[in-house]
């Protein structure tokens, strides 16, 4: 049987205490299961607007979607996690990554590091995550004895990470792009390779995880061209087929779009989705219809 579908909402504008509460409450009417956070600068510090959110909400759980290694001392990380689920009441899901835009680390002052240096600091992270949770002796206590981890994926060595680690595994659907900081979109057959690669190095896991995919784009259309606009001029190398056929995009018809995301389930094991704050609303339809079928 398929793992069932869980999606989640990642939501980037900060905005002042009432609105923010509205937001999320919003996010758990329309039935998202998950409220996300980012952790770049210039959005929302990720632990305070999760604690935040948790106020505003009963249901939904919290995340981030992911935080950047890079950013974080492990001890320091430790205490936010464990102060974080623990005022959450256990709702916590940490989400971690490498960080890929080096301005972000300039402007904090912090090493940006080559893409080995920074899988390396990302898995002493995890490792000492572990060690400071898993003790006792550790205050402050997380609600629960392991908080949920997801971690961020594309290349071998974080899909190894995450195959080692993770409750969840987060595929990006993109590569780093041309352009510091930047990202290029994979195609369905280079996403069906990255899927397998990261298959065969979990083949040993007690327990399967579950598959994760942030969509870059979501539009229910009868007309998607002009929405998929900007994307072209992004990334001029895609034709409009091409942009419709990526993975991370979602645009068409109601009906087109739910067995899109039938078939990416079936294709690639995605059963937990993640949209971008700016298409909540045009999502929602989608997943009300996915869980109808299923009740």
């Amino acid at each position: 049987m398929p793992r069932p579908f869980r999606f989640g909402v990642n939501l980037l504008t900060p905005a002042p205490a009432a609105e923010w509460r509205a937001k999320c409450r919003r996010a758990e009417e329309l039935g998202y299961d998950v409220i996300l956070v980012p952790d770049h600068l210039g959005m929302v510090a990720p632990f305070p607007a999760l604690v935040a959110a948790a106020e505003a909400t009963e249901r939904p759980r919290l995340g981030t979607f992911v935080l950047n290694a890079g950013f974080w001392n492990p001890a320091l990380l430790a205490r936010e996690v464990a102060t974080t689920d623990a005022l959450t009441g256990g709702r916590l899901e940490l989400g971690l990554g490498t960080g890929y835009v080096p301005a972000e680390h300039e402007a904090a002052g912090l090493p940006y590091g080559s893409p080995g240096e920074r899988v390396d600091h990302l898995r002493r992270t995890v490792a000492e995550l572990d060690r400071l949770l898993g003790s006792p002796e550790h205050q402050p206590r997380p609600a629960r004895p392991r908080v949920p981890l997801l971690i961020g994926a594309n290349g071998d060595r974080m899909l190894r990470l995450a195959a080692e680690h993770a409750d969840i595994a987060a595929f990006t659907g993109a590569r780093p792009g041309r352009t510091p900081g930047g990202l290029e979109p994979l195609t369905a057959e280079e996403l069906d390779e990255r899927v397998a690669r990261y298959r065969s190095v979990a083949a040993g896991r007690a327990q399967e995880a579950e598959l994760n995919l942030l969509l870059q784009l979501v539009a229910v259309t009868d007309d998607p061209g002009p929405v998929l606009k900007p994307l072209l001029e992004r990334q001029s190398q895609l034709t409009l087929d091409d942009a419709l056929a990526l993975p991370i995009v979602l645009a068409g018809p109601l009906e087109d779009v739910v067995e899109r995301v039938r078939a990416q389930r079936e294709r690639f094991g995605f059963s937990y989705l993640t949209v971008l704050e700016p298409y909540m609303e045009a999502f929602a339809p989608v997943m009300e219809q996915l869980r109808e079928e299923s009740a």
